[in-house]
């Protein structure tokens, strides 16, 4: 099982790096996971995307200023708090997002049409297992 389990790990690297290059943008890894957290489950406070995304609040407080400069999130008062905001996508980071995810879907549509049934049938069950075994 540690063969399969390294193989399993140092491919699904690979494939995530290849996809981000594909995408063709500028966005660092973790600009683009906090943006796609915010969008995905927003409006958040900086807090609660610290959480999300597993990181510290100096380190969230960071990356949610670059993404406030870059135009992809808009901050709003939080009225439950004063001392808080929240978060949200602007149109500008979700037309991003949608054009990545678009990018990213394009280049394995690409190479899964070059295989044959059978391996697409593989890919189809490997896809459900991974899912199952990654599920929260």
């Amino acid at each position: 099982m540690p063969d399969l389990a390294g193989r399993l790990r140092l491919t699904i690297v690979r494939t995530a790096r290849r996809l981000r290059q594909e995408t063709g943008t500028d966005l660092s890894p973790s600009l683009t996971a906090a943006l796609s957290t915010i969008e995905r489950h927003g409006p958040l406070t900086p807090g609660e995307v610290a959480t999300r995304e597993r990181i510290q609040r100096p380190t969230a407080t960071r990356v949610l200023a670059r993404l406030e400069e870059q135009g992809l999130i808009d901050r709003m008062p939080d009225v439950r708090d004063r001392r808080s905001s929240l978060l949200t996508a602007s149109k500008a980071g979700r037309d991003l997002l949608a054009e990545l995810r678009t990018r990213k879907t394009a280049f394995l549509a690409a190479r899964i049409e070059d295989l044959d049934d059978e391996d697409r049938a593989t890919l189809e069950r490997a896809a459900d297992i991974l899912e199952r075994m990654l599920a929260e």
